[in-house]
């Protein structure tokens, strides 16, 4: 039976983390690199991912200058190019960092400021789509049975997807889901994360029926912002209108390294369970609690469409029976 979860959570204090690797996307700047440094901070590995190769090398730098011995690596990783993703999990599966396991994955990357006209991937899919959601399915199901064979007694591995409370501001059922007939900057943010969202909870329906040991979780930021967030040398660096901009926020908003807490939180707190969706107290800040999710997103009925037009879209099927089959060994 799971303990229920304490009421206060202090991200300087995490449950120790050391032995353990996790995987952070989009770890080269905001919410990706405080979750790091928080992880690294515990003692965990922690491998740093984006795709350019410049900013995850003073990400890497940072993070190791702010945290004495830190356990850190970098990976070159494009979540909305599928071939980057399969180079990137077979570097993973193949043991070319210092760990042969992988406890964790925080699937954080993905646009913010969405662009205002319609844009593609080379694999001919909508940018927003690929970026937040399609892309961090294809990376999920590389990683599953990895994940899978770091199960013990003591733990099992987790997948954080990256929610957003933008979510509770209307249905936005992605029937159109790569907007093809009608692009809108701020409903393909808000409908990709509702994929996203739907895409977390359906995973950890998926998995605990084929009896793979690995929990999906559904976490959210609330409100962060950059201004309010501590200066780090190459990785946030605001101006002085964007620090003052920003303060003005303050009722309503919190620093990034806040936002991450509940990140880091779904990500290893045991007493945290699959299916279910963490965020801000407050809604926009505040400690990380467990909260409910979106209807649309948690429909069943809209998460199986979903699941079924990202695995036609991705080409790919989540190798559910290989990951059970490998559990443990």
């Amino acid at each position: 039976m799971t303990e229920h979860a304490p009421r206060s959570w202090d991200p300087a204090r995490l449950p120790d983390q050391t032995g353990r690797t996790y995987l952070i996307t989009g770890a080269n700047a905001g919410l990706g690199y405080f979750a790091s440094e928080q992880l690294a901070r515990a003692g965990a590995h922690v491998i740093l991912s984006g795709r350019s190769p410049n900013k995850l090398a003073a990400a890497h730098d940072a993070l190791e200058a702010r945290v004495p011995d830190a356990s850190v690596q970098t990976l070159l990783l494009d979540v909305s190019n599928t071939g980057s993703i399969r180079a990137a999990a077979a570097s993973v599966r193949g043991g070319l960092f210092k760990r042969q396991r992988l406890d964790g994955v925080l699937l954080n990357a993905g646009i913010v400021h969405t662009p205002r006209q319609r844009e593609t991937t080379r694999d001919g899919r909508e940018l927003v789509l690929a970026t937040n959601a399609l892309g961090h399915f294809v990376l999920a199901a590389e990683l599953l049975t990895t994940l899978s064979k770091s199960a013990s007694r003591t733990w099992t591995p987790r997948m954080v997807w990256l929610g957003s409370m933008s979510t509770r501001m209307g249905a936005y059922d992605p029937v159109d889901i790569q907007l093809e007939r009608g692009y809108h900057a701020y409903r393909a943010y808000v409908q990709s994360k509702v994929v996203v969202q739907a895409l977390g909870i359906e995973a950890d329906v998926r998995l605990r029926d084929a009896g793979v040991p690995v929990e999906s979780v559904v976490a959210h930021p609330g409100y962060s912002i950059g201004g309010r967030t501590p200066r780090v040398q190459g990785v946030n660096e605001p101006s002085a209108w964007k620090r003052f901009k920003d303060g003005l926020q303050a009722p309503i908003a919190q620093s990034k390294e806040r936002g991450a807490a509940s990140l880091v939180r779904a990500l290893v707190d045991p007493a945290i369970t699959g299916g279910e969706y963490w965020g801000p107290r407050l809604i926009t800040r505040g400690e990380p609690t467990r909260q409910q999710p979106s209807r649309t997103s948690s429909d069943p009925e809209v998460r199986q469409r979903i699941w079924e037009t990202c695995e036609r879209l991705s080409g790919m099927e989540w190798p559910f029976a290989r990951a059970a089959r490998v559990a443990g060994r």
